[in-house]
């Protein structure tokens, strides 16, 4: 069987201590939705294979290989083959398959990374192996988790070809509101990590300490042993994506935490944040620059940078107006952030690749000329009635094809805040955190790209 779109990727089949398979599952059903035939390639690792909370995601055919000797040997012909072949960030031997992969493939190539602030940390010091600088550049886009400054700064001082955000999206059908009642005053879902557990410690675990008649809850893997939890904390090691709903459910605030080098870059929602806002879960979250550009502060989300802050949301907020904030956090995601907004992000990404391919366009050299429009018979028309609008949990969806969505950062919008004269070698900086940035009035702050 011939396949449009071949990913290889972490993990599609166990949601065990990573974000990956939720991220993959979700895209890979909006594609479907759209008819695209969709592989994903995985390799078999015990750690998954003993954690598989979902071995045939739909929307996808998924298999599993156990080493690179064998991938190349079953599905060498499928990648040559596809239309486009997506590696995913932290595969196996991700550099070697990288290597092969823009070797043999006739099709278009992409690199996504779901850790891109990891990854580029992990470059600075010649540390990562599932990706080079050199391999960035033979891939002819490079997907990434984080939007802002840092596109531009992958194709300044990376050479990435063609660098343009691709945050997670959510499957409506699975997270969505229900009726559960309520056990929790503010719970958190994420495995552990060193660099997040000081904000858990102070937004969740001090104010436990502190509110003894409160009841809280933290579900996630990897906790170390010698975390002493307060007596009114619930601890779960893991909940099955199929039970998020019902988690996210039973609380009346949930807590998003962002670790240190998605802050230091910004603009890196995490999933859990898009999957609770989907669920109409009120969410309580640490600041950093660009989490304006995807909730309302005050309005689709709340910030806390203190254990009394949250305290004060969770004793002074009427529980009427957390459900609002949550609601209202639902309905940005059904707006901006389902599987099939990004399944049209992607194709319009490869129209993009595509179009900068062709010898006039209006993207290649300032020139203005013909670009083609739903360049391969496979791939959905966006003037084909799909394109317009679309259904998740039965509510209708408005889905965008605006050009400015799917720039790489700073488009002009609004204030014209940009990064037009940052340095091309440097990396870039960031605002300092704090409760609201500026620039805000009455309305979305205009940071940077609007970046869905």
């Amino acid at each position: 069987m011939n396949y449009d779109i071949v990913i290889v990727g972490l993990s599609i089949t166990s949601s065990w201590g990573n974000g990956h398979a939720t991220t993959y599952r979700s895209l890979a059903r909006g594609l479907a939705g759209r008819g695209h035939r969709v592989l994903f390639l995985e390799h078999d690792t015990p750690w998954y294979a003993e954690n598989r909370d979902t071995p045939q995601p739909p929307g996808t055919t998924t298999r599993l290989y156990s080493s690179f000797e064998e991938l190349i040997e079953r599905f060498e012909a499928v990648i040559r083959d596809a239309r486009l072949v997506i590696l995913g960030s932290y595969v196996q031997d991700g550099a070697r398959v990288g290597d092969w992969v823009t070797s043999v493939a006739r099709g278009r190539t992409a690199f996504y990374d779901i850790d891109t602030p990891v990854t580029l940390a992990q470059l600075e010091h010649g540390e990562t192996s599932h990706i080079t600088p050199a391999l960035i550049r033979r891939f002819n886009a490079y997907f990434s988790f984080t939007g802002g400054p840092t596109l531009r700064y992958l194709e300044s001082h990376y050479g990435a070809p063609m660098a343009r955000v691709l945050y997670c999206s959510v499957d409506t059908d699975r997270y969505r509101p229900l009726r559960e009642p309520k056990m929790w005053d503010l719970g958190y879902l994420g495995t552990y990590s060193d660099d997040r557990q000081p904000a858990l410690e102070m937004l969740l675990l001090e104010p436990a300490r502190q509110w003894r008649r409160g009841a809280f809850a933290v579900a996630g893997a990897l906790y170390p042993d010698d975390i002493v939890w307060p007596r009114n904390v619930y601890r779960e090691t893991h909940i099955s994506p199929r039970e998020h709903a019902a988690f996210y459910a039973r609380q009346w605030l949930t807590l998003n935490i962002t670790r240190e080098e998605m802050k230091k870059r910004g603009f890196s929602p995490s999933v859990r944040l898009f999957e609770a806002g989907a669920c109409g879960a009120a969410i309580v979250s640490d600041w950093w620059v660009g989490l304006s550009e995807l909730f309302v502060p005050g309005r689709e989300v709340l910030i806390s940078e203190s254990a009394d802050q949250t305290l004060r949301y969770l004793r002074d907020h009427p529980k009427s107006r957390l459900a609002e904030i949550g609601l209202a956090a639902r309905r940005r995601i059904l707006a901006e952030h389902t599987a099939e907004h990004r399944a049209i992000q992607l194709e319009n990404y490869l129209k993009e690749i595509d179009a900068n391919a062709l010898p006039y366009t209006s993207r290649r050299n300032g020139r203005r000329g013909p670009v083609a429009d739903g360049l391969d018979s496979w791939m959905p028309s966006e003037s084909n009635g799909h394109g317009a609008s679309g259904k998740a949990g039965g509510e209708t969806v408005a889905v965008s094809d605006r050009r400015d969505l799917y720039q790489p950062i700073g488009a002009g919008r609004g204030n014209g805040s940009s990064d037009r004269g940052a340095k091309k070698s440097a990396t870039p900086a960031v605002e300092s955190p704090g409760r609201v940035a500026p620039g805000r009035v009455g309305g979305r702050n205009d940071i940077g790209t609007r970046s869905s």
